[in-house]
């Protein structure tokens, strides 16, 4: 896996605002069970209380977080498949962005502002939250300075194309290849 250059990733523009806008697929599910480990799942259960049932996010939580409520905000960690795939070339390589699903869909600010939802496979509802994901030095290392700064630029931040933060509304289990659909107000 080489690095992006700034002018690679500009030229892949066109076909990350080519993803669907009303219904997608989850292209890729991955279990942080603790720091620095991943598991590729094939399946996955998204639980209102847990996030995803084996994840460490409550783990890392700071007991203020808790306490406020605010570690719900952060509950799951959604990244564009089509930003990820063009990044790393194999799964093993795309887990290590460290978010838990990634998504084939348009989760842009404009098409997913904050408060919107997402069903995923038969039951699963997630909510957009406001807390901003960023790439930090982990992704930096990972995936090179340009493509770091890249997600973080104005154009993507726009297309979050690092990804969002998203808390559980309803418990579901989630499959590769289900369905995501957003759903309306």
């Amino acid at each position: 896996m080489g690095a992006r250059s700034t002018e690679e990733l500009t030229s892949h523009l066109p076909v990350l605002r080519q993803a669907p806008a009303e219904r997608g697929t989850v292209a890729l599910v991955v279990r942080r069970p603790e720091i620095d480990r991943r598991e590729i799942l094939s399946s996955g259960l998204l639980d209102p209380e847990k996030g995803l049932v084996g994840d460490n996010w409550l783990e890392r939580a700071t007991s203020r977080a808790v306490a406020a409520g605010r570690h719900l905000e952060a509950q799951l960690n959604v990244m564009s498949a089509r930003m990820i795939e063009f990044l790393a070339d194999t799964d093993e390589q795309r887990a290590l962005a460290g978010d838990q699903l990634y998504l084939d869909l348009d989760i842009s600010v404009a098409n997913l502002p904050t408060g919107a939802r997402l069903a995923i496979g038969e039951t699963a509802v997630i909510e957009v939250t406001a807390k901003p994901h960023n790439g930090c030095a982990k992704f930096t290392e990972r995936f090179g300075r340009d493509a770091m700064m890249f997600v973080n630029s104005p154009v993507g931040k726009e297309l979050r194309l690092r990804g969002f933060n998203a808390r559980v509304i309803a418990a579901g289990d989630v499959h590769l290849g289900d369905p995501v659909r957003k759903l309306r107000p």
